[in-house]
């Protein structure tokens, strides 16, 4: 049924139930597991507007440069730190599972990532017990997702 399963993981509380979900449906089809997070420094608060402006600048070499890697570096290690854990966790269960973490704007690479990976499936959290402009805000990366993919995708409240 499926053979490579990508599941996107953040810091939000449901992290643990997603990919837990993820891991139980990589099990039962003997798929293989993608642990993939993206980090954004604008939303994730990493970087300033001043330090994201010199985060995108073409010249690489700048020392402004250099110090905005420097705190995105910084600001995704406990994120990577994460990704194995869920990894150790996962190989223990007897799955084959990898992980990735990209930078870029959530919905987008989330989509761009599972095409490349040639995922049959992304499984993907959402904060149900939001309401108004929270939901708008942290639902719509699920949402983007669920409208402009190519597989199928399995939300996780």
């Amino acid at each position: 049924m499926f053979h490579k399963i990508l599941v996107a993981i953040d810091c939000s509380k449901v992290s643990k139930r997603v990919f837990e979900k993820a891991l139980s449906l990589a099990k039962l089809t003997k798929a293989n597991l993608m642990i993939f997070n993206v980090v954004c420094p604008e939303e994730d608060g990493y970087l300033d507007n001043s330090e994201l402006l010199n985060y995108y600048d073409p010249d690489k070499d700048s020392e402004a440069v250099k110090y905005s890697q420097k705190m995105l570096d910084k600001f995704s290690q406990p994120k990577l730190e994460m990704l194995r854990l869920y990894t150790t966790e996962a190989t223990a269960a007897g799955v084959e599972v990898e992980y990735k973490q990209h930078v870029g704007q959530p919905g987008e690479t989330i989509c761009e990532f599972a095409r490349n990976c040639q995922a049959d499936l992304i499984v993907i959290g959402r904060l149900r017990w939001l309401s108004g402009m929270e939901e708008f805000v942290l639902g719509r990366v699920s949402n983007y997702v669920l409208h402009h993919t190519f597989c199928s995708v399995l939300i996780v409240p």
